[in-house]
C-alpha cells in the first residue's frame, strides 16, 4: 500500500486541509504517516487510520521511506529538507503548499479545474514535484481561467484586497486586537446617541496613532485602515507578491507566449477571503452574454452573480463566501474606454481554493496515477 507522510497539518492552511480531507473521506487507500518539527514521539493526529507516533520531520531516512509527501510547513521547512531529501536518492512526489519551489522547471503549480491538462502532462513525463499556487492567482483562475483558455485575455490588472488570514494566524489575531482597542476607544461616545460624531472620529484615529496600538504583526494599522504593500520589494517598483500574478498565472496555464498581469496588492481588514477587480483587455468585442456563459460554465464551483445592488450586496463579499468553496464573479460590465475592455469583480476563500482544496486535491490525483500505473 502507498505511503502517505504529511508534515505541517497544524498550522492555518494544514489545519483546513485535514478537515477537507476528513469532510470528503479521503483517509483510506494509503498507510499515512505524520511527522513532526516539534512534537516528534507525540500521538498522531486522529483521521481514521491506525497511525505510528509523531516521526521526525527532519529525518531524512523516514522521509525516504514515502511514495509521497505532503507539506503545509512552510518554505523554510522545504528548503532545509527537500534539497537533502533529492540528494540522498528519494523519487517520491512532493506536494507542497509553501511558494519555495513553485518557480522551480521541474515543478508543477497545480489547480485542477483549470489546468488538469498540465498536471497529466506532467505526471505522464515524470514530474514529480507539485506545488500549491499563490493565493489571489489561484483564486483569480478560478474565477476567470475559462476566459484565458478561450484567448479572449490581451492584457489583466487585477487590484486585490486581501484578508489578514494571507499573513499568517498571529496576523489575524492582531487584526481582532486592533477592533478591540478602536471599539473601546469609541466606546462611550457610541453609548451617547447626541455624541458628536467627529469628536468619535478622532478618538478612533488617535487610538489607531498611539504608541501602544498592536500593530507588531502588521507594521501598521490594518483596522480601519488598509495597507497597499505585501511581501518584499522587487527593484521594478512591484512587491513579489504582485509578480506572482504574472509569473504563476503563466505557468499554470502552460502559456508559452506570457499574457501581460500587473497590479496592486492590498491587505484590507478581513479575517478571510480575498477579493480581486480585474480589469481586461480583451483580444475582441466578447459579448456580455457570452462572457457570463464562459464564466459559469468553467467549473462546478464558480457562480455568477447579477450585476444588481441586491444580488451584490447578498453573494460578492468575504462575509458571504468565507468557509466555502463558491467562488462568485459580478459586477460584469464592459467600460467607458471601449468595448474591448472588461471589468469583474470576484472573491474567495484564501484558506480553501487558495490554499488548502488545491493540495487535497492533487493527493486524490497522484494516488490514482500511481495506483492505476
Amino acid at each position: 500500500m502507498l505511503k502517505v507522510g504529511f508534515i505541517g497539518w497544524r498550522g492555518m492552511v494544514g489545519s483546513v486541509l485535514m478537515d477537507r480531507m476528513k469532510a470528503e473521506n479521503d483517509f483510506n487507500g494509503f498507510d499515512a504517516l505524520f511527522a513532526s518539527t516539534s512534537q516528534v514521539g507525540q500521538a498522531a493526529p486522529d483521521v481514521g487510520l491506525e497511525t505510528p507516533p509523531l516521526q521526525d520531520a527532519f529525518d531524512i531516512k523516514i522521509l525516504s521511506d514515502m511514495d509521497i509527501i505532503v507539506t503545509c510547513q512552510g518554505g523554510g521547512y522545504t528548503k532545509k529538507v527537500y534539497p537533502d531529501l533529492r540528494a540522498a536518492g528519494w523519487k517520491g512526489y512532493w506536494l507542497d503548499a509553501a511558494s519555495a519551489l513553485r518557480m522551480d522547471p521541474d515543478s508543477i503549480i497545480v489547480l485542477d479545474p483549470v489546468n488538469r491538462d498540465v498536471i497529466d502532462q506532467g505526471l505522464a513525463d515524470g514530474v514529480k514535484n507539485y506545488i500549491g499556487g499563490n493565493c489571489t492567482v489561484s483564486l483569480m483562475l478560478m474565477a476567470i481561467g475559462s476566459l484565458f483558455k478561450k484567448g479572449y485575455i490581451e492584457w489583466l490588472t487585477s487590484m486585490t484586497y486581501q484578508a489578514s488570514s494571507g499573513a499568517g494566524a498571529n496576523n489575524m489575531r492582531e487584526l481582532i486586537r486592533q477592533m478591540t482597542a478602536l471599539g473601546a476607544a469609541g466606546k462611550d461616545l457610541l453609548a451617547d446617541p447626541a455624541s458628536s460624531i467627529l469628536d468619535l472620529d478622532r478618538n478612533v484615529t488617535h487610538a489607531m496613532r498611539a504608541e501602544d496600538f498592536p500593530r507588531e504583526n502588521f507594521g501598521a494599522a490594518l483596522a480601519g485602515s488598509l495597507i497597499p504593500w505585501i511581501d518584499s520589494p522587487l527593484e521594478s517598483g512591484q512587491t513579489r507578491e504582485e509578480w506572482k500574478g504574472f509569473a504563476e498565472t503563466n505557468k499554470i496555464l502552460g502559456n508559452a507566449t506570457p499574457i501581460p498581469i500587473d497590479g496592486i496588492c492590498v491587505r484590507i481588514g478581513t479575517m478571510r477571503c480575498h477579493s480581486q477587480a480585474l480589469t481586461i483587455k480583451l483580444t475582441r468585442d466578447v459579448p456580455i452574454h457570452e462572457i457570463e456563459s464562459v464564466i459559469a460554465d468553467a467549473n462546478d464551483w464558480v457562480k455568477l452573480v447579477p450585476n444588481t445592488k441586491e444580488d451584490t450586496l447578498k453573494y460578492l463579499s468575504p462575509a458571504a463566501v468565507s468557509g466555502g468553496l463558491e467562488i462568485p464573479v459580478g459586477r460584469i460590465r464592459k467600460l467607458n474606454t471601449g468595448p474591448e475592455f472588461l471589468s469583474l469583480f470576484t472573491v474567495g476563500d484564501q484558506l480553501l481554493w487558495g490554499a488548502a482544496e488545491p493540495i487535497r486535491r492533487i493527493l486524490k490525483i497522484v494516488i490514482g496515477h500511481l495506483t492505476a500505473g
